[in-house]
């Protein structure tokens, strides 16, 4: 059987312009396709964020929705965001009941970003169990 390939969540929007501007200028994705009205980020090898202008038949829906980004330096990502004017919704910090580091923002249109690294890789740098 073929595996995937890769992986694209979808987020969409009223006004293109805006969220291109904060996943590409705040986040700091790469823009991988413009697509008029539709862009693709990449945001990991395999993985992207696509953002759409709203259409016929979809919704902007933040509520309950969530894209999670790992990366290995938390607290140096969220210096970077919050020196480019992202809406913070959290200081960094460990969740130990899931076993993670991480803080939270949003994007233009409400939809909750999480930045974070798993606790385990830490103790698997460090050599402890």
């Amino acid at each position: 059987m073929t595996e995937f390939e890769g992986q694209i969540a979808w987020v969409y929007c009223e006004d293109l312009a805006i969220t291109s501007a904060f996943y590409s200028n705040v986040l700091g994705l790469e823009l991988w396709r413009d697509a008029g009205t539709a862009q693709i980020f990449r945001s990991a090898p395999g993985a992207m964020i696509g953002v759409c202008r709203v259409f016929e038949g979809r919704e902007v829906l933040p509520a309950g929705g969530m894209i999670t980004l790992l990366i290995s330096d938390v607290d140096e990502r969220y210096e970077l965001l919050k020196s480019r004017g992202a809406r913070l919704l959290s200081a960094p910090e460990k969740l130990e009941h899931f076993g993670i580091y991480s803080f939270f923002c949003e994007d233009p249109n409400g939809y909750v970003i999480e930045i974070q690294r798993f606790l385990e890789l830490d103790q698997a740098r460090s050599g402890s169990n």
